[in-house]
Formats: C-alpha cells, sequence, structure tokens
C-alpha cells in the first residue's frame, strides 16, 4: 500500500442547514496542495479567514467541537473531519459560508459520498506519521472518561459507552482498520437524550434540528406539554415513542449505532492532532472534552519529539568524538557509559551529550509510572565528561584511570526524563596539578540549568 499524501482530484459542495443555527449553509471540499493538512475557511466573512484544524485552536465542546482562530468560530467540525480520516484524506481545503458545516443527517455518509463522487488522487511527497511506540493516556476523573492508546500496526479504534440508561445500555463498537470506516461507520448519526432535547428547545440551541438528523433516546416519560413542544419544534403533526424507546420513526441503522457514532466522534476529533496515526485507541466513555484534551496531549509528545529529532540532528552535525571514540578513553562500558557523545572540547573546557532514553534500565525502577532518572547517574555522566576532560591531556589515555576525590556544592534544579538531551558543560577551576583535577560541571536540558557540582578526582596510571 502506497504512503503517498492524498487530495481530491476537483471541488464538490454540499448544502444544508447548520444544526445550531438553523441556517442555510454551503460547504466546498477543494483540493489543496501537500502538507497543507485539513484547513476550514469562512468565506461568509472578510478576507475568508482560515483556521486549521489543529487541537490548539479548540475553544468549546459542548454540543460539538468548536475551533478559534483570531475571533472566527466554525462549530461542530467534527463530522467533516471524520469523513477525511476514515477516506484516509490529508490535503484539503474547507470552503463554508457560515459558521458550522451543514448537518446532513448528522452522520458523515453525505461528506463520504461527496468526497469518493469527486474521487481521491495521490500526491508526491510521503505521508507523515505518528507511531506509538509508548502507551499513552489520559482520564477525566470528574465524568470518568477516559482514552488510551497503544502501540499497533495501523490505525485501529475501539469505543465503550455507557450512559447508565435502560433505554440505551452499554455498547462497544471497534474499527480494526480505516478500510471499514465507509461501510461500517460513516453513516452512524449522533444521538441525545431526551431531557439534553428539552434543554437545548428552551435555550433555543438547536435550531437545526431535525428528527431525521439525530436519534433522540426517551429516557423519561413524555408530558402532554413535552409533546406540544416537540411537535413544533420539529413541524410534526405527530410525534411518538417506537418500542425500542426511539423518538419518532426514525430506524436505527445499528443496535450499537450510538457507539459507532462516538467512534466516529473520535476519530474526527483526533483529526486535530494533525498528523496520520498509527496505534489502537482505546475509549471509555468518549466525548469532545476528552477527545480533545486528548489530542492536545498527543500534539504536545509529537511536537516534543519532533523538537527532539532536530535538536539532535543538530548536534550530531556537531559531534567531534562518538561514544566508540570515547571508549577509546575510558574504560566504561554499557550499560555504565552515559555519554553518547563530544561536541566540543578545548584545553580546559567540555561539552558532552546524552540521550535520554525511554528504555535505559534504571527507569523501571526509578520510578514505576513516573521515570525519573537518578541524580547519581547525572553526576556520574557528568564526571565521566570531565574524564574524557583530563585524560585527552594525555597521549596514551588508555593508560589512566580517574577516581572520584569530592563532589561539593551538587544541586538538583529539576527531574530529568526520558526523551530530555542532556548537555554537559565542564570547565578546570585551576590546572591539573599532582594528578589533581579541580571542576565545575553543568548539565542542561534545553539550556536550563538541571544539575551543577564541583567535582575533584584523582588521575591514576593503570
Amino acid at each position: 500500500m502506497s504512503n503517498l499524501q492524498t487530495t481530491i482530484k476537483s471541488s464538490i459542495t454540499l448544502k444544508g442547514v447548520g444544526i445550531h443555527t438553523g441556517k442555510d449553509v454551503s460547504l466546498t471540499f477543494k483540493p489543496a496542495e501537500e502538507d497543507v493538512g485539513y484547513v476550514f475557511s469562512r468565506t461568509d466573512l472578510p478576507n475568508k479567514p482560515s483556521i486549521k484544524a489543529l487541537s490548539e485552536y479548540v475553544c468549546e465542546t459542548q454540543r460539538g467541537t468548536t475551533l478559534e482562530k483570531d475571533g472566527v468560530k466554525l462549530k461542530t467540525t467534527e463530522h467533516v473531519l471524520a469523513a477525511l480520516v476514515g477516506l484516509e484524506i490529508d490535503n484539503i481545503i474547507i470552503e463554508i459560508d457560515g459558521e458550522e458545516p451543514p448537518i446532513m443527517d448528522g452522520s458523515s455518509k453525505f461528506f463520504v459520498n461527496a468526497l469518493e463522487e469527486v474521487g481521491i488522487v495521490q500526491q508526491s511527497k510521503l505521508r507523515s506519521e505518528f507511531i506509538i511506540k509508548d502507551v499513552i493516556h489520559f482520564r477525566d476523573d470528574e465524568t470518568g472518561s477516559e482514552i488510551t492508546i497503544i502501540p499497533a500496526d495501523n490505525y485501529q479504534v475501539t469505543t465503550m459507552v455507557d450512559y447508565e440508561t435502560k433505554v440505551l445500555g452499554t455498547q462497544n463498537a471497534t474499527l480494526n482498520n480505516l478500510k471499514e470506516f465507509k461501510s461500517d461507520f460513516a453513516n452512524a448519526r449522533t444521538f441525545s437524550f431526551l431531557h439534553e432535547i428539552e434543554m437545548l428547545l428552551e435555550n433555543d440551541l438547536i435550531k437545526g434540528g431535525d428528527l431525521n438528523n439525530a436519534i433522540v433516546y426517551v429516557d423519561k416519560k413524555i408530558s402532554n406539554e413535552t409533546m406540544s413542544k416537540l411537535k413544533k419544534a420539529f413541524n410534526r403533526d405527530k410525534v411518538s415513542v417506537k418500542p425500542n424507546g426511539i423518538l419518532d420513526n426514525l430506524n436505527l441503522h445499528y443496535q450499537n449505532e450510538a457507539a459507532r457514532h462516538k467512534l466516529l466522534d473520535v476519530l474526527g476529533d483526533l483529526a486535530l492532532i494533525g498528523k496520520r496515526i498509527r496505534g489502537k485507541v482505546i475509549a471509555k466513555k468518549p466525548g469532545h472534552y476528552i477527545n480533545t484534551k486528548f489530542a492536545k496531549k498527543v500534539s504536545e509528545i509529537i511536537k516534543k519529539q519532533e523538537k527532539l529529532e532536530l535538536d539532535k540532528n543538530i548536534l550530531e552535525d556537531k559531534v567531534i568524538m562518538n561514544q566508540e571514540q570515547i571508549m577509546n578513553i575510558l574504560p566504561h562500558r554499557p550499560p555504565f557509559i552515559f555519554i553518547d557523545s563530544i561536541i566540543d572540547l578545548t584545553e580546559n573546557t567540555i561539552t558532552g551529550v546524552k540521550y535520554v532514553s525511554a528504555d535505559e534500565p534504571h527507569f523501571k525502577g526509578h520510578f514505576p509510572g513516573r521515570p525519573v532518572m537518578p541524580g547519581v547517574l547525572i553526576i556520574e555522566a557528568m564526571a565521566q565528561v570531565g574524564g574524557v576532560l583530563v585524560l585527552s591531556t594525555f597521549d596514551n589515555p588508555e593508560k589512566y584511570l580517574t577516581f572520584f576525590g569530592r563532589i561539593e556544592n551538587a544541586k538538583f534544579k529539576r527531574p530529568v526524563l526520558p526523551g530530555d538531551i542532556l548537555i554537559f558543560k565542564l570547565e578546570l577551576i585551576s590546572p591539573i596539578r599532582r594528578g589533581i583535577s579541580h571542576m565545575m560541571a553543568r548539565a542542561y536540558v534545553n539550556d536550563e540549568l538541571v544539575t551543577e557540582a564541583e567535582m575533584k578526582a584523582k588521575i591514576i596510571k593503570k
């Protein structure tokens, strides 16, 4: 299977009504260049302001996912985004002449059909993918909702919903491959409970609501007053409750349609990560709030990793001594060598680098669930860098050893965590005399001082 980026062959427009505003709205999908991602454009406003579909722009999640940039808002983005993810489209412009996409039937089906009608085309650049290597977890203690993503060979999603109501019960749904989205999930419609509908009607929040674009589960007895309000709101002469507890004459596509729609929402909301995912998402009681919070957390992890890779590339260009060359000077060997490279060395100063990896053995016990690099190992790493400095002054450094003599004024400013890059900077406080070296050692992460100490060592011949 190709891993090239994709877009659509030509533009296509859909028209409908916004569920919250009740206003007619047009949405147009347009092809986009490589690396553009998903970009919404408000064509009803001056200069057609755009909002990229990223978690940093999420501002509201109460009745859908709302994005905001520079005062411009776009509501209920999740169904459109789910269609794009489900069809594995990478780059597209979505023009909208209103503040929310048309609700259509409350699913992603019409968006999927329109996109397939114009066709999907491959582009020349490779798709960027975030491969899950470590478990990422987020929990909302207030609601009990939680999302976890674990390593997997492809993008998978499982949703588990339990609203503690007899009419809906407990439901699960699983997407094992994005190829299943069109046939098994795209037509899963949004849903609500009767008590929510009453609240929304009282607050004039679903002006575009219709019994054909949302499944309404009746979780309470309907009074005559409520029945009259529903008839008026939905412009119906008659409103009834089916034996399965669903309002009016809407037939379910699936017995677990609610769980399937929640899975659709997860796909749409996690599109805000801004990068294709390879991993399995397990969502318990998902909702737009926790979905977007999780998307933001993953986005932050990706940004940190990308910065780490950039920093690594910059540092690797500066290497003057790799680990193999370091081991020609020091007697230390894995797993007890804590320097990856030397990037600067003068007569009196040295700069060393350590990439702090999550798979280092000490993290298993220090501490389980919250790995922190032991301070004593940071000191040891600084001492090894210092050893390279002083032994480099000898013609045959491999014939000598350095031993700690004293550590003074050691200070630990903040924890060092997996993924950090430690930069060690050491300088001789005084010239080496009688085999004694006296150094000032400092360790930095992102230019922030994390550890410092004065160190004395004795140089002896093997």
